[in-house]
């Protein structure tokens, strides 16, 4: 593999463009037009405009990719994430046009895109799963005699679905069925497939996923645990590795139930499982990822594997070489996804120009990002603007790394999560782990964050008034 084409824009593009460039491979991105200045166009050593600035005019448009991937003789596309990365079509006309696809065969990704074809490939394998209903379900009085049998509160969830769209969560039987029209029109609106299921609602749980990892040669392994239960609106915000919570008995049982999942889909590729622990330490299988997640990072920093080099040397073909037996733990990483958001106003994001940008560095410190001073933040595309990971011997050396790194941020011109950031890792429910996905809902408002920050300015002025006067005491002093 000589020349690859990275089917995205921002962080993970350039992210995979580093690898590529490190491994002896040539690059190729695509942009649209709003992203024509963007570090990725400049990093890659070819560059072409797929379109315009809407996604469905550029970064979805896939046959005008692969016809671009063609007439510039690449030999393999990788998806990144989101866009095209889980659309099966897509991996199979890569191939069909003799293309090598960097991830999972369309099979997996088909199978694992609907949560109910998922629950029915991996029903065999002695895969925990949540109680309720495994099919689609549209009949509201069907639905409250499920309901009934497994007990309320009961979650509705779209079968397609992700980030929270077409999810509802009823305490009652006579909200069921509003809830369910809700949900089931949500899901069309979304997703294009207004299917949704019955499951019972996990009131308290942990969000812990698995990194897996397999080759074309039939060799299954994970790369343990990330914790990922800070969420606002069912998406991730702060994520960590490993998880406070596992011992090695659970970890192992949960990493075995992983490859299991990955098994029944014929799985190639790194993907990710995800599971709900509840608050007795026991795990349901909840979805699988095929593709490479965001917090990648917080796995590679912990176990030193590239995820990335690995996906392409098993495109290759190539034998993992490593075990199961050779992958330890070591160390402890956290990252928080820096949003152009305002945490202020119920994180609505925030566009404009970054007047100031400037990251930062040091011992222990990782940051994948895609923008620069002076560029715009577009409206068209999710708002993370990068993602901030720091590393340390021990939890609580990466908290207060990250802490300081925080610290050393600098972005004027659009709000960001940087400041809830500082509110998570400061927060004693986060540093003692004694936390679940509820972590907003129960400790967050815009009014502690606003009052935080006022008597952090408060305190700030006071040690600049005294050492003020202090200087000024000194100067009054007559040389001996």
């Amino acid at each position: 593999m000589k020349k690859i084409l990275v089917a995205n824009r921002g962080e993970i593009a350039l992210r995979v463009m580093k690898t590529a460039r490190k491994m002896g491979i040539k690059t190729v991105a695509v942009f649209s037009t709003v992203d024509r200045n963007a570090p990725h166009v400049k990093y890659a050593d070819e560059a072409v405009c797929v379109g315009e600035a809407p996604s469905n005019k550029s970064y979805l448009l896939g046959d005008k990719i692969i016809e671009l991937a063609k007439s510039l003789n690449v030999d393999g596309i990788h998806p990144g994430y989101g866009f095209l990365s889980e659309n099966a079509e897509f991996a199979e006309k890569v191939e069909q046009n003799n293309i090598t696809w960097i991830g999972p065969g369309s099979k997996a990704i088909r199978i694992m895109g609907s949560k109910l074809a998922a629950k029915d490939a991996v029903k065999d394998y002695d895969i925990p799963m949540v109680p309720g209903i495994d099919e689609a379900i549209t009949d509201p009085e069907r639905a409250k005699r499920i309901a009934a049998e497994i007990g309320f509160p009961i979650l509705i969830k779209a079968s397609a679905g992700g980030g929270g769209k077409g999810m509802r969560i009823v305490e009652q039987e006579k909200d069921l069925e509003d809830q369910m029209k809700r949900a089931i029109s949500e899901a069309e609106s979304a997703f294009g497939d207004g299917s949704v299921f019955i499951e019972k609602y996990i009131g308290s749980p942990r969000h812990i996923e698995i990194q897996v990892l397999s080759d074309t040669w039939g060799n299954y392994l994970h790369l343990f645990e990330r914790e990922c239960s800070i969420q606002r609106r069912h998406q991730k915000v702060v994520e960590e590795a490993p998880s406070v919570v596992l011992n090695e008995e659970l970890r192992q049982k949960m990493g075995e139930a992983a490859v299991k999942v990955a098994k029944a889909c014929d799985y190639v590729g790194a993907g990710t499982v995800e599971f709900l622990l509840d608050e007795n330490k026991n795990f349901y299988f909840l979805e699988m990822n095929t593709r490479l997640q965001v917090e990648h990072p917080v796995t590679e920093l912990i176990t030193g594997i590239d995820l990335v080099e690995q996906q392409i040397r098993v495109a290759r073909g190539e034998v993992l070489k490593f075990s199961q037996q050779d992958l330890k733990i070591s160390g402890h990483a956290v990252e928080l996804r820096v949003y152009a958001e305002d945490p202020l106003e119920d994180f609505m994001p925030s566009v404009g120009t970054l007047e100031k940008y400037r990251g930062p560095s040091g011992e222990g410190v990782r940051l994948d990002d895609g923008f620069e001073e002076g560029m715009e933040v577009p409206i068209y595309y999710d708002p993370m603007l990068a993602k901030l990971i720091t590393y340390g011997k021990s939890r609580e050396e990466a908290i207060q790394r990250m802490l300081q790194a925080i610290k050393d941020y600098e972005v004027k011109g659009v709000s960001t999560t940087l400041p809830f950031g500082k509110f998570v890792f400061e927060h004693e429910a986060f540093r003692s782990g004694n936390f679940d996905t509820h972590f907003v809902k129960k400790y967050y408002s815009a009014e502690k964050l606003q009052s935080q920050t006022e008597e952090e300015a408060r305190l700030a002025a006071i040690i600049a008034i005294r050492q003020y006067l202090e200087d000024r005491e000194q100067l009054r002093l007559p040389n001996n």
